[in-house]
């Protein structure tokens, strides 16, 4: 008969609860992204398109987005509340003594899609207040 070593299965499980945990990460940077987009659809995003030299009449229809943004912004500070933690506070689990654990790598993907949404849905947050300043109205 096989013995198996504890300290192996230990390993296994904390490997796959590592890539759980990343993936879920993920997840929550990518819906923070697009909830935050969402967020800006109707006051940001017409302005930076129009920046970028983007204009047409079909982006005047994105003001109709404006009463969802409270909607937008609260899923994306779901998704930022999520993603943080996993990221930066979740324990990490811990490994058996004696074994070779997985030594989980920082993403620094998902963290640069943290910060981005996050700086995207208060700077839409944000806008309606600065706007006026800012345009001089």
């Amino acid at each position: 008969m096989k013995r198996t070593d504890a300290a192996t299965i230990d390993t296994r499980a904390i490997s796959t609860a590592s890539n759980g945990g990343r993936r879920r990460a993920s997840l929550a940077s990518a819906g923070a992204v697009f909830s935050a987009i969402a967020a800006s659809s109707c006051c940001i995003l017409p302005l930076a398109l129009f920046g970028l030299g983007v204009g047409g009449a079909w982006i005047g229809n994105l003001t109709a987005l404006a009463p969802y943004q409270p909607v937008f912004a609260t899923a994306g500070a779901g998704f930022l509340g999520y993603g943080f933690y996993a990221v930066y506070w979740k324990p990490k689990p811990a490994c058996a003594d004696g074994a070779t654990c997985d030594r989980p790598l920082t993403n620094r993907a998902v963290k640069t899609g943290l910060w981005a949404a996050t700086a995207l849905i208060a700077a839409a947050l944000a806008f309606p207040y600065v706007a006026p300043r800012l345009l001089g109205v």
